[in-house]
C-alpha cells in the first residue's frame, strides 16, 4: 500500500530535512501515534471479545470497560517514546503490540542482536545506538538482550538429529576465553554435515583447550545420545585421537584426512625453487587410478632426490596413509566432496570474520552465543546444497548400499 503524497506534504510542512530523526523527529512522532492508534484498537476488541463471551461481566461483574491510559516510556528503532497506554476497568487488557512489562519493542531488540551477530561489542553497539538513534542504551541492557539467544542456542546444540548422515566434516578455530581469571586459546570445534538431499548443517559446537581421544569420544557419544546412527564417511584435518574415538562410536564410518592440508603441510618444507616439482610428484600419488597406483607413486617419490632434499614429506604421508587413500576408491565427483575440508573451512571463515574484533571471551558461552548468531546470519550462504549431489549420491548410494539413507 502506497501512501498519499499530499499527506507526506501535509506532515512535512513546516519542517526541515533534518527533522526526520532524533528524538523530536517526525518519525517518533508517527511511532508514537500509530502504536497508541494500535493499541486503542487491541482494547476495543479485547472488550469486544469479553462482552460476546460474557455479557453481565460474568461472576456479578459489571461489564469491562475502558478505565483511562498509563504512561510507559518505549525504546523504539527511532529512539525513546512515551506511550499513553490505554487500561481497562478489570485489568485484563495485555497488548499484543507492547506488552505489560515490556519496555521495548521486538524490533529494537532484534537490530541489537543483528549488530552482534556481525562482531560488534557491547560498546560498540552503545555508540551506534547513540549516534543513530541520539539515546543512550546501557551496556546491561545490550548484554540482556543478547543473552536471550543463549535459550535459543541450548536447544539448537541439544535439538535431535538425522539418524544418519552421508558426509561430515569437522575441523576447528581457535578462540581466545576466560577461564577461572586467565585468558586461554581454546578450540571450537565444528561439525558440518551434508545430510541425504545434499543441503548442509551444522551439528554443533565443542569447546575444548586440546583435543584427544577422550574428547573426540565425548563429541561423538553426544552425536549418538541425539539421534545419531550412523556416518558414512568423517572429513577431518589430522585430528588427534579422532580415529581411535569414532572407531569405538561409530565403528563402520569410513576416515578421510583433508588431502589439501597434507599437501600444504608438505609444500612449507619445500624451498622456493623445488616447490613446483615437489608438488607435480606428489599430484602422481593423490590423482592415482586406486590406491595400489598411489602406493606406486608415493614409493616413487620416497625413492627420488626430492624426498632425500625434504625428508620429512614422506613420513607425513605415510603415517596418514590409512586415511589418506579411501577416497581413491570413488569416482571424481565423489573424490571432488571428500578429499578436502574446503567447505568447513569456508564456514569456519565466516565465524572468525564475527569473532575478530574480540580480544577474548568472559566464557564459552559468550563465545557459542556470537558464533551460533554468525552462522544464522550466513545460512542462506553455506546451508546451499552441494553441487552435482545427484552424482555423489549414486554412488554413494552404490559403495555403501543399505546404509545410505533414501527415505
Amino acid at each position: 500500500m502506497s501512501i498519499d503524497k499530499a499527506l507526506l506534504d501535509q506532515l512535512m510542512e513546516g519542517r526541515a530535512p533534518g527533522d526526520l530523526f532524533g528524538k523530536d523527529g517526525i518519525l517518533s512522532e508517527l511511532t508514537k501515534a500509530l502504536a497508541e492508534r494500535a493499541l486503542s484498537t487491541e482494547l476495543d476488541t479485547h472488550l469486544d471479545e469479553e462482552r460476546t463471551a460474557k455479557p453481565d461481566g460474568g461472576a456479578g461483574r459489571p461489564a469491562n470497560r475502558r478505565n483511562g491510559a498509563s504512561q510507559k516510556t518505549v525504546t523504539t528503532d527511532t529512539g525513546k517514546v512515551v506511550l499513553d497506554i490505554p487500561r481497562d476497568r478489570n485489568g485484563t487488557f495485555d497488548p499484543l503490540l507492547i506488552g505489560k512489562y515490556q519496555r521495548r519493542f521486538p524490533e529494537f531488540d532484534r537490530k541489537i542482536v543483528s549488530l552482534y551477530a556481525r562482531g560488534m561489542t557491547t560498546r560498540e553497539i552503545q555508540g551506534h545506538i547513540e549516534e543513530i538513534y541520539g539515546f543512550e542504551a546501557s551496556p546491561s541492557l545490550i548484554s540482556a538482550v543478547t543473552e536471550t539467544v543463549m535459550e535459543e542456542v541450548t536447544a539448537w546444540q541439544n535439538r535431535p538429529l538425522e539418524p544418519c548422515y552421508p558426509v561430515v566434516f569437522m575441523d576447528a578455530i581457535r578462540v581466545n576465553i576466560r577461564d577461572d581469571g586467565v585468558v586461554s586459546n581454546k578450540a571450537v570445534f565444528v561439525a558440518l554435515a551434508i545430510l541425504p538431499d545434499g543441503t548442509r548443517d551444522v551439528l554443533g559446537l565443542w569447546f575444548q583447550a586440546n583435543e584427544g581421544a577422550k574428547f573426540w569420544a565425548k563429541v561423538l557419544n553426544d552425536l549418538r545420545n541425539r539421534g545419531v546412527q550412523d556416518i558414512l564417511i568423517a572429513v577431518i584435518d589430522g585430528l588427534k585421537g579422532f580415529p581411535q574415538a569414532i572407531e569405538a562410536a561409530f565403528p563402520r564410518t569410513q576416515i578421510q584426512t583433508c588431502v589439501v592440508h597434507l599437501l600444504r603441510h608438505s609444500m612449507s618444507f619445500a624451498s622456493y625453487k623445488d616447490r613446483k616439482a615437489v608438488a607435480t610428484a606428489l599430484k602422481a600419488i593423490y590423482t592415482a587410478v586406486d590406491a595400489v597406483a598411489a602406493e606406486a607413486a608415493l614409493s616413487a617419490f620416497e625413492d627420488s632426490d626430492l624426498a632425500a632434499r625434504y625428508p620429512a614429506i614422506a613420513p607425513s604421508w605415510r603415517r596418514a596413509w590409512t586415511e589418506v587413500i579411501p577416497f581413491l576408491d570413488y569416482p571424481p565427483e565423489v573424490r571432488r566432496l571428500i578429499y578436502t575440508t574446503n567447505a568447513i573451512e569456508a564456514l569456519n571463515s565466516k565465524i572468525r570474520r564475527a569473532v575478530r574484533t574480540r580480544g577474548h571471551f568472559p566464557s564459552d558461552d559468550a563465545a557459542a552465543k556470537l558464533i551460533y548468531l554468525a552462522l544464522n546470519a550466513t545460512s542462506t550462504e553455506w546451508k546451499r546444497g552441494v553441487r552435482e549431489w545427484h552424482a555423489v549420491k549414486s554412488q554413494l548410494v552404490i559403495m555403501f548400499e543399505d546404509r545410505f539413507p533414501l527415505a
